[in-house]
C-alpha cells in the first residue's frame, strides 16, 4: 500500500508541474527551467538532511561517477528536453507523451539490463497506454499536428527516465534515498546552470521572478516536483522496481486532466473516464508481478 500511496502522491505533484512549467518557462527559458528546478529541489532536501542530522551520509563512500549519470539522465536532460518541449506543444499533448516512459523503461531494461517482463506487466503497459489514448479522444490527429520539434524532445525525455530507472535500480540500490535525490538534484543544478550560461539563457530579468504566480510556480516546481518528488520516485524504484515507479507517468495525464477540472472548469467527457479505467487497470496489472516479487523478497530476508 505505500508503493501505491507513493505512485499516487507522485502523479499529483508531477501532473501540475506540467503546468508550472508551461507558465515559466517563456521567463527563465528551458534550461532556466532546470537550473531553478533543480536547486530549489537540492535546497528543500538539504534543509531535510540537515534536520534529520543525515549530512554524514554525504561523506561516505558513494558510487560518484553513477550518481552524477543519474541526475545527467534523471533530471538534466529530460527536464531540459521538456521544457524545450512545452515551448512548442501543450502541456496537456507533453504531459500524454510522457506517458510512453514505461514502455520505454521495459524495452530499455530487457535490451540494456536483462530484465525479464512477465506477461502480465506486458498487458498492463499496453492496458495503460490505450487508457492514455482514451484520455485524448484517440485524436490521432492531434497528436499528428503537434510540431515535431515539440514532440521529439518529450521522447527523448522519456527515454532518459528509463534509462536513469533501470540503471538505478541496478547499480544504485544501496544508496539513501534522501542522498540520491539530493546528489541528482544538485548535479541536474550545476549542468543547467553551465547550460543556461552558454546557451545565452543566463539575462534572466529576476523581477519578473517575483511575480505572485510565477513565484508559485517556482517553488511548486523546485520543492514539490523535484525534491519531495524525487524521494518519492526513488523510494518507489528501491522498494518497487522501475518499471513499477515508470507507471507515475501513466497517472500523470489523468492528475493533470484533475487539476484542470479543479481550476480550469476543463469539461471531463466519457472517453477520458474510459481512459481513467484504463489507466488504473494497467497500474495494477503492471503492478501485480512486483507485489509477488517483493514479497518473496521480505520472506527471504
Amino acid at each position: 500500500m505505500k508503493l501505491y500511496g507513493a505512485l499516487i502522491s507522485l502523479s499529483l505533484i508531477w501532473g501540475m508541474s506540467f503546468m508550472f512549467i508551461k507558465l515559466i518557462v517563456p521567463y527563465v527559458g528551458p534550461w532556466g527551467v532546470v537550473f531553478f528546478r533543480c536547486l530549489l529541489g537540492a535546497l528543500a532536501i538539504l534543509i531535510y538532511l540537515v534536520v534529520k542530522g543525515r549530512l554524514r551520509k554525504l561523506k561516505g563512500k558513494l558510487k560518484w561517477r553513477s550518481l552524477i549519470l543519474v541526475g545527467i539522465m534523471n533530471a538534466l536532460i529530460p527536464w531540459g528536453m521538456i521544457a524545450l518541449s512545452e515551448e512548442r506543444i501543450s502541456s496537456s499533448l507533453a504531459s500524454t507523451l510522457n506517458a510512453t516512459t514505461p514502455l520505454f523503461t521495459s524495452i530499455l531494461g530487457a535490451v540494456l539490463f536483462g530484465r525479464i517482463l512477465s506477461f502480465k506487466q506486458w498487458s498492463g503497459i499496453l492496458v495503460g497506454f490505450i487508457g492514455v489514448l482514451f484520455l485524448i479522444n484517440l485524436d490521432f490527429q492531434a497528436l499528428l499536428q503537434g510540431e515535431w520539434r515539440g514532440i521529439l524532445p518529450m521522447l527523448i525525455a522519456t527515454c532518459c527516465y528509463g534509462f536513469a530507472s533501470q540503471y538505478t535500480k541496478k547499480y544504485l540500490i544501496g544508496v539513501p534515498v534522501d542522498v540520491l535525490s539530493f546528489i541528482t538534484l544538485t548535479s541536474g543544478a550545476i549542468g543547467g546552470l553551465l547550460i543556461m550560461l552558454v546557451s545565452g539563457e543566463g539575462a534572466i530579468q529576476f523581477t519578473m521572478l517575483l511575480q505572485r504566480d510565477i513565484l508559485i510556480s517556482l517553488i511548486g516546481l523546485g520543492v514539490f516536483g523535484s525534491g519531495l518528488a524525487y524521494l518519492l520516485f526513488y523510494y518507489m524504484i528501491q522498494h518497487g522496481s522501475a518499471e513499477f515507479a515508470s507507471l507515475v507517468t501513466y497517472l500523470v495525464p489523468v492528475t493533470a486532466l484533475i487539476w484542470g477540472g479543479l481550476y480550469l472548469n476543463e469539461t471531463i467527457t466519457l472517453p477520458m473516464i474510459i481512459g481513467l479505467l484504463g489507466v488504473f487497470t494497467g497500474v495494477y496489472l503492471s503492478g501485480k508481478q512486483q507485489r509477488v516479487e517483493t514479497k518473496n523478497i521480505s520472506e527471504s530476508a
